[in-house]
């Protein structure tokens, strides 16, 4: 939602509910997920079992707890059941971030702190060209590596922006003690606060315990300065 902001009517009122409400339905979607993976598998397994029960949740196959349990539920054809739901999920989701990926290179684009190109809308009013750059970007990163990998890195950029945004809410608050606040920011200033602490620890917790696919996270945000640079230079 946040990735098109800009484009929201009457934004004041639809950007904070729709943000609330989407988490609320995301939390109790996990919660009770996991509720059904615990009332389905025990936590501990042995890692040679010869069945998804007895390897339990820290032994589930490839890490597929989800499988694991629809398995307990349907037999065998759990699994293929789980993977078809896996991927309407993944389509659908895939349809929004891409769309509203694309929406974000326009603003960039417009506020002139990325290229040019991008904010060129074709004859259907839809920034055709910052689209095709997302998708090549997105080519390159699934022929880089593993899922899980690249889900560590992509998790651990995304977080990092994350809590930049949340320690601008200090700095504006600071430096522009008068401006407008059409948002509240709920809690402030110590659920801000506390979301960056959680959200640091996360961030060093993956560091720790992945190392390598973390740094390429880093990396990955790291090139986004010389960009940033020479784009800045080019419109001066």
């Amino acid at each position: 939602m946040i990735f098109i902001a800009g484009e929201i009517k009457e934004p004041k009122k639809n950007i904070p509910r729709s943000l609330f409400l989407g988490t609320l339905i995301v939390t109790i979607i996990y919660i009770l997920a996991n509720i059904a993976y615990l009332a389905l598998l025990p936590m501990h397994g042995t890692p040679n079992a010869t069945n998804v029960f007895h390897n339990g949740i820290m032994f589930a196959s490839n890490g597929r707890v989800g499988a694991a349990a629809a398995s307990m539920i349907m037999g065998n054809v759990g699994v293929f059941v789980m993977a078809a739901l896996i991927m309407v999920s993944t389509f659908g989701c895939n349809s929004g971030l891409i769309l509203s990926g694309g929406r974000l290179f326009f603003a960039m684009a417009n506020d002139e702190l990325f290229f040019k190109q991008a904010k060129e809308l074709n004859k259907n009013q839809v920034p055709a060209k910052a689209l095709w750059l997302q998708c090549l970007w997105a080519c390159v990163l699934c022929i880089s590596g593993k899922f899980g990998d690249l889900l560590t890195y992509a998790t651990f950029a995304s977080l990092l922006f994350y809590i930049l945004t949340i320690y601008g809410v200090f700095i504006l608050r600071k430096k522009e003690p008068d401006a407008e606040r059409p948002y509240k920011a709920f809690g402030y200033p110590l659920v801000p606060a506390l979301y960056i602490l959680v959200t640091s620890g996360i961030c060093i917790t993956l560091l720790i315990y992945d190392t390598f696919n973390t740094g390429l996270g880093l990396f990955i945000v790291s090139l986004g300065i010389p960009v940033y640079y020479f784009v800045l230079n080019k419109k001066e």
